[in-house]
């Protein structure tokens, strides 16, 4: 690896540039960020490896990080040690929607992003979002794993963007600071935090509660101040952000399945030779087998340790969500997402 991807690890003021200011301010921001970075990243092959560079928004301890070690494991094995990775976690490098636009630029090889901020460069990613899609676990991997999932990744290709393989995010639920969710109805005037998501926005306005987006990285101090009253989350999340410590109810009401998902800048994709790209997709497909052991692992503990901490935990009846939810299905009936929801629908299982 390069000496000046090592120095960029001690740069603190990176991820802190990218905080505030204006829409027009953080357009500029992430260019000039994303010519720093050609410089600190863009390093060319030295002895013959080529690394490239990811960035991620969460924890060290989080299963996708641990993935994303295990590629560059693969990848060394795979490619003889001539294409390597480098993580750089925790936000160092901005928040999930910085991130999409330095791949775009060509600035940052890869990065996880929730589906969730993709339906603003890619439409069809809206179907993530549609409540109670997923019949079950088993569907939802029958869906990804298919061909469906599989054009989905390929999607962003017209916004210079790759989808490589998705990681297990589980079942988002919501969690609050003051009282608990039994029912909708008592979503009725909590401001809860939702995802850069117009689709996510219109199922919490839905559900009865008044959506609130706000950056995953200052959620801690949003429910902290009273910013927001909740948010929604998978357990691992809710657990390893350390939310559970202020709010203190968590309803496993699981109305949609997000997964995430490992970009790559498509400018670097075709700066690879093929070979190389086969080196990468193997390593990739090999750490989503990892991180799916890992989330299924973390999530049983996740949900053990908040409970263990004092949170209560609600086990609601779900229809009384989905029957709130029904028409953002039908809204869509005629429509290319809803073409593709109904091909969703269609995949079958080994559950069925």
């Amino acid at each position: 690896m390069c000496c000046e991807a090592t120095a960029l690890r001690e740069q603190p003021l990176l991820a802190t540039v990218l905080a505030g200011g204006t829409a027009a301010g953080r357009t500029v921001t992430v260019v000039l960020l994303g010519l720093l970075l050609g410089l600190l990243l863009g390093c060319g092959p030295s002895d013959g490896v080529k690394t490239l560079h990811i960035g991620h928004a969460l924890d060290t301890e989080h299963p996708v990080h641990t993935a994303m070690l295990h590629i560059d494991e693969r990848l060394r094995h795979y490619s003889g040690d001539t294409l390597r990775v480098s993580v750089f976690p925790n936000g160092q490098l901005g928040h999930e929607r910085e991130l999409i636009e330095l791949l775009q630029l060509g600035a940052l090889a890869m990065t996880k992003v929730s589906a969730s901020p993709l339906e603003g460069f890619v439409p069809a990613m809206k179907v993530f979002n549609v409540p109670y899609l997923f019949r079950d676990t088993a569907h939802y991997r029958a869906v990804l794993d298919g061909p469906v999932g599989r054009e989905l990744l390929l999607a962003p290709e017209a916004v210079r963007l790759r989808g490589l393989g998705y990681f297990d995010a589980g079942s988002r639920s919501f969690y609050s600071t003051e009282r608990p969710v039994f029912t909708p109805r008592d979503l009725m005037g909590m401001k809860i935090r939702v995802q850069e998501s117009q689709t996510a926005i219109n199922m919490v306005s839905q559900l009865g509660a008044s959506p609130t987006p706000i950056a995953w990285g200052e959620l801690y101090t949003a429910l902290q101040q009273g910013v927001v009253d909740g948010a929604e989350n998978n357990p691992p999340s809710f657990y390893l952000s350390k939310h559970f410590e202020i709010a203190r109810y968590y309803t496993l009401d699981e109305h949609t399945a997000v997964p995430d998902i490992l970009l790559i800048s498509q400018p670097v994709w075709d700066d690879l030779s093929a070979t190389e790209q086969q080196w990468l997709q193997r390593a990739v497909d090999d750490s989503v087998q990892l991180q799916r052991e890992l989330w299924a692992k973390m999530t049983e503990h996740a949900v053990k340790q908040v409970e263990a901490a004092g949170v209560t935990i609600i086990r609601p009846d779900k229809k009384l969500f989905s029957a709130r939810v029904v028409a953002m299905k039908r809204a869509y009936e005629g429509t290319a997402v809803g073409q593709v929801i109904q091909r969703i629908e269609a995949v079958t299982s080994a559950s069925d």
